[in-house]
């Protein structure tokens, strides 16, 4: 465990925490001394394995499954968090999905399901975990957005406006919160090399890397030190804010 901005005895829940950006920000977390939940909807092996990892390395960590666009889903696995780790200090709302295609040809159920799986997730498990900080006056939420959040991007309105939303959110909630210890930020990474931009062709690829100033693709690592930054007590004075971790995309 790192003794730089220790989450030791935190307990954290990750949605979306089983593979890509989610599985690097719960192992960080877990680095760092957090009792860590991996939340997950449909794919309990690579959870399973992203706690067994932890485990391996002397951390606590337990896999649970819920469907966190759904409220009462989300009620169950802020539950499971307590009543398995004892409490509840960090919430990383990372669960989302896209549906790309131009507005002409998006169907209602593209903008929906990128809506329901990507910001109210976001409303859902900040509403059930805010109860619980409340009562302690301590809590960290953190929600990852997207640079697409921020400077929108063809092909993808549903998205870009869910991230964007969520930023709203994060600015909303932050002030709802703040006299209670309760910090609330966002993290809008770039493009990072997960399997969601593998499925990219090569040739878009090229070209999106292109409007990056740092010329890269960031690694999943990398958005989770953003992440266990936040969670710290070192970034106690922090809230409100969108963190852009992209590499220069969008400077603002």
């Amino acid at each position: 465990m790192s003794d730089l901005l220790s989450l030791k005895d935190r307990v954290a829940v990750v949605t979306g925490g089983s593979r890509g950006i989610g599985r690097a920000i719960a192992l960080e977390l877990a680095h760092r001394g957090a009792a860590v939940v991996v939340n997950f909807n449909k794919s309990p092996d690579a959870a399973e394995a992203v706690v067994n990892e932890i485990k391996a390395e002397g951390g606590k960590a337990a896999s649970f499954q819920a469907d966190v666009s759904n409220l009462l889903a989300a009620q169950s696995l802020i539950k499971f968090a307590v009543d398995t780790f004892g409490d509840l200090h960090i919430l990383v709302n990372n669960a989302g999905i896209t549906r790309d295609t131009l507005i002409m040809m998006m169907s209602e159920d593209d903008w929906d399901v990128v809506q329901n799986t990507n910001l109210k997730s976001t409303f859902n498990c900040s509403k059930v975990a805010v109860k619980h900080m409340m009562r302690k006056r301590y809590g960290r939420i953190i929600n990852i957005s997207s640079v697409a959040g921020q400077m929108g991007n063809p092909g993808q309105t549903n998205y870009s406006a869910s991230k964007a939303g969520q930023i709203g959110f994060t600015k909303a909630l932050a002030r709802e919160v703040a006299a209670r210890n309760i910090t609330v930020n966002a993290v809008a990474p770039g493009f990072v090399g997960t399997e969601i931009l593998a499925s990219m062709a090569p040739e878009v690829l090229e070209a999106a890397l292109k409007l990056v100033p740092l010329a890269r693709k960031a690694k999943p690592e990398e958005i989770a030190y953003a992440v266990a930054f936040l969670a710290s007590d070192q970034a106690a004075y922090i809230t409100g804010q969108a963190l852009g971790v992209d590499g220069g995309m969008a400077m603002m």
